[in-house]
C-alpha cells in the first residue's frame, strides 16, 4: 500500500480546525501538530498510488486554512 507523509502549513491559529477536517478522511492514518517550520504532520495510506494522489490534490488541499502541502511519498521497495 502506497504511503505518503504531509507536511503541513496553515494559518495562524487554524492548525485544531485543519485536524479536525484531516481525521474525517479514513485514508489519514495520524495527524499530529507540530513545532517548527511546518504546523502538522500527516501520514496517509492508500489502496493505490492514484487514490492516494486523489486524496491529496482533491481533499486535503482543498481543507480551508491550509497554505502549502509538502508531500512525500514513501518508496514501496
Amino acid at each position: 500500500m502506497p504511503t505518503a507523509y504531509l507536511l503541513i502549513c496553515c494559518d495562524l491559529d487554524f492548525e485544531n480546525e485543519v485536524v479536525t477536517q484531516m481525521k474525517k478522511f479514513r485514508d489519514v492514518i495520524e495527524v499530529n501538530r507540530v513545532f517548527g517550520v511546518y504546523d502538522i504532520i500527516a501520514t496517509i495510506t492508500s489502496d493505490n498510488t492514484d487514490k492516494l494522489r486523489e486524496l491529496i490534490t482533491l481533499n486535503i488541499n482543498k481543507i480551508p486554512k491550509i497554505r502549502s502541502v509538502l508531500t512525500i511519498v514513501k518508496n514501496e521497495t
